[in-house]
C-alpha cells in the first residue's frame, strides 16, 4: 500500500500511528502541502479534495479521510483494535475522536486559517491565537470528559490504546507546535505522555518525519 504524506500533517501522523501500531509496512509518497503540491495534477487525479491522507491500496482502490482510513484499517487488519468490541464502547471512543476529527482539527486547518487571515487581517500571531483557539475548546472538552468517565483507563478508554487516543495525540501535538501547554489539562496530559512513551507513537510524530524542522 502507498500512503500519500507530509511531515506536518496532523491528519496522516494520525495513519501514521495506526500503520505502527498494526505492524503494517507502506510505501510514503510525499505530498508537499508548503509547495503546493496538493494542487497539482497529478495529485489531484489522486484525491480530487487535494487534501491527505491518502491511502491507496495494492489494487488501486482509494480510501481517504483519516477517520475512515482508520476504520478501514482496524477492519481489514483487527490487531490490535482501535476499537472496543462493545457498541457503547465503540460509540465512546467515535465520540472522543470526532473532537478532534469533525470540531477542532477542520477550523485550524492552513486552508482555513489562510482564508481567514486573507479575509480579516490577521497577522501570523493573529492566526496563530485562532489556532490555539479551536485547539484549547477541543481539549477542554477531552478533559471534561475524560476527567469524569469511569470507562478512562491508562488511555482514553481503558488501558490499551484506541483510535481516541491516536487523534488525542495528534491534537496534542498540533497544540504544542503552536505554543500551548497541556498544562490545564491533566488527564489529557497524561494520556498524551504515556501516548508518546510508545515508540509506535513517539516515530510516527510530525517532528520526526523526512523535511521536518531539527528543531521547532
Amino acid at each position: 500500500m502507498k500512503v500519500y504524506t507530509y511531515w506536518r500533517s496532523l491528519a496522516t501522523f494520525r495513519v501514521r500511528i495506526a500503520l505502527n501500531l498494526k505492524g503494517l509496512t507502506y510505501e510514503p509518497i510525499e505530498v508537499n502541502l508548503d509547495a503546493g503540491d496538493q494542487h497539482q495534477p497529478a495529485y489531484k487525479n489522486v484525491n480530487p479534495q487535494m487534501v491527505i491522507p491518502s491511502l491507496v491500496l495494492d489494487d488501486g482502490s482509494l480510501i481517504y479521510q483519516s477517520a475512515a482510513i482508520l476504520e478501514y484499517l482496524d477492519e481489514v487488519y483487527p490487531k490490535p483494535p482501535l476499537l472496543p468490541a462493545d457498541a457503547k464502547g465503540r460509540a465512546r471512543v467515535r465520540a472522543l475522536s470526532l473532537i478532534t476529527v469533525a470540531d477542532s482539527h477542520p477550523l485550524i486547518t492552513p486552508r482555513v486559517r489562510n482564508y481567514v487571515a486573507t479575509t480579516y487581517g490577521l497577522d501570523d500571531e493573529g492566526k496563530a491565537g485562532w489556532v490555539r483557539r479551536w485547539f484549547a475548546q477541543g481539549l477542554d472538552a477531552y478533559e471534561g470528559h475524560l476527567s469524569r468517565d469511569a470507562a478512562t483507563g491508562t488511555y482514553c478508554h481503558g488501558d490499551l490504546p484506541t483510535m481516541a487516543d491516536l487523534c488525542l495525540a495528534s491534537h496534542c501535538a498540533g497544540y504544542t507546535v503552536f505554543k500551548g501547554t497541556l498544562d490545564r489539562h491533566p488527564t489529557v496530559k497524561r494520556i498524551y505522555e504515556r501516548c508518546m512513551a510508545d515508540e509506535r507513537f513517539a516515530s510516527a510524530h510530525p517532528l520526526r518525519q523526512p523535511g521536518a524542522p531539527k528543531a521547532h
